[in-house]
């Protein structure tokens, strides 16, 4: 204990050595999904000689890269901060560069991404971008992304959906159906009261107690496993699965420049890098914040190591052929249930690493047992806006943005980006140019770029 205690502050930091294993579960079994989820977004889409990636190489890369990942990010960061494949990116990779180049040619651009956010970390920069921010940004970054995790968990549990006529709905259709539905109400009743009565390891207890519900239900009921998304809760017939190491160091640098063409390849790892950079940035100051890590100016100490494992899981991403790996959002379930230091992640790194060996047994937790601790998560981090001026028009008028944007276009990159413009513009409206950093500018016209990347690529005859 002496040892852990050196290493990781456990109780210097006011936490305990059960909350960080505590929340080291509940941070992996709400972000287990994406054992299942990644392997199908980038074995269905061919690349451009119409070779398509195995979905059980897929399994083990995404499984070993996000277990190592979040082992070094816990033992050098010292954060309860994940690592996995990033969502939206790794759409971005299947969907936008494999068509345009092979898959190794595909990877090689997301192992540069992360070489060239590294290259950030290294000159000091991407930590000046983060000290640049104002404090009320900052906190707004924090409630956007607890409103956009209780988003993700609604929607991946089926409570909302695509309306008819409407961008969402309640349910399918107006209504609530199936069981599943019934499992996740009854989970998000047993979450919420666990939360209000202050139940050590409520999320925990939650996550586990509506799986077994689940199993039960999907049992009796005899539920197709569509009906669940994508992960059926059951018994599982084995333990041991057979990883296939087959996909890891299968990525080729420079291919992409040669099959897409320099201009082509440029622009798609520009858009990688500023994607992956402001996800996790916000990301790793909303987590933080909720952890109470940061200092009163909002920053966090010794940033620059977990800086550069965030960038160094990007290139490690891909090349593992897993698509570029980034902080999860989802490791704000394990701070919920009181995590504060790096040894939460080695409980959380383990369990995805063994993933990859044990998958019938550690993916069988559905989205519907899950997601509620998600919507409970987005709570405690929605307290947060308290400490946003909102009589302070020109700094809660961009705040909101940034809030209001992450659900809205499930980015958190989005939200930040339309948040740092409008404080740009305000600025400059109410004559107040010289106030704003000079690296806010820089961000705000890189970000003007990155939402004209449309138009600019039709103007450069890029497809």
């Amino acid at each position: 204990m002496g040892v852990l205690e050196r290493a990781f502050k456990v109780h210097e930091r006011g936490s305990t050595y059960i909350r960080e294993v505590r929340g080291g579960l509940a941070t992996f079994f709400t972000m287990a999904y994406i054992l299942v989820l990644n392997p199908i977004i980038l074995s269905g889409p061919k690349d451009k000689f119409g070779h398509v990636l195995s979905h059980t190489q897929l399994v083990t890369s995404t499984a070993v890269v996000a277990g190592v990942m979040t082992l070094i990010m816990g033992i050098g960061g010292n954060l309860p901060l994940a690592i996995a494949a990033g969502l939206g990116l790794n759409g971005v990779v299947a969907f936008t560069l494999a068509p345009t180049m092979s898959w190794p040619d595909a990877m090689g651009l997301v192992v540069l991404e992360g070489l060239g956010i590294c290259l950030l970390v290294v000159t000091g920069l991407r930590q000046k971008i983060m000290d640049a921010i104002p404090l009320a940004l900052k906190k707004a970054i924090g409630v956007g992304i607890g409103l956009f995790v209780a988003f993700i968990g609604l929607v991946d549990a089926g409570f909302v959906g695509k309306g008819d006529g409407t961008p969402v709905t309640l349910g399918t259709g107006g209504t609530l159906k199936g069981w599943p539905m019934f499992v996740f109400c009854i989970g998000v009743l047993l979450t919420l009261c666990l939360l209000v009565r202050k139940v050590p390891g409520g999320l925990l207890i939650s996550i586990v107690g509506t799986t077994v519900l689940a199993i039960v239900v999907n049992k009796i009921a005899k539920v197709p496993d569509a009906a669940w998304g994508t992960i059926a809760p059951k018994v599982p017939h084995g333990v041991v699965a057979h990883p296939d190491f087959g996909l890891l160091g299968k990525f080729s640098l420079f291919g992409g420049f040669h099959h897409a063409g320099v201009m082509t390849a440029i622009v798609f790892v520009f858009t990688l890098i500023l994607a992956d950079f402001f996800d996790a940035m916000g990301t790793i100051i909303g987590i933080s914040g909720e952890a109470g890590l940061l200092d009163d100016d909002g920053r966090l100490p010794n940033i620059g190591r977990v800086l550069f494992i965030d960038g160094l899981a990007a290139s490690a991403g891909g090349a593992g052929s897993a698509s570029s790996n980034t902080c999860f959002v989802e490791s704000a379930a394990g701070v919920g249930e009181g995590a504060r230091t790096g040894l939460a992640n080695i409980v959380t790194g383990g369990l995805l690493f063994l993933a990859a060996f044990l998958t019938p047994v550690l993916t069988i937790v559905p989205s519907q047992a899950a997601a509620p601790a998600l919507v409970a998560v987005g709570f405690l981090m929605m307290t947060q806006a308290k400490d946003i001026n909102w009589d302070d028009w020109e700094i809660a008028v961009p705040a909101f943005l940034t809030i209001a944007l992450m659900p809205f276009t499930y980015s958190i990159t989005n939200g930040i980006g339309a948040g740092f413009i409008l404080f740009c513009v305000l600025k400059v409206v109410l004559g107040k140019a010289r106030e704003v950093n000079w690296l806010m500018w820089i961000v705000g016209v890189f970000f003007v770029v990155y939402f004209a990347l449309d138009p600019i690529k039709q103007a450069l005859g890029i497809e």
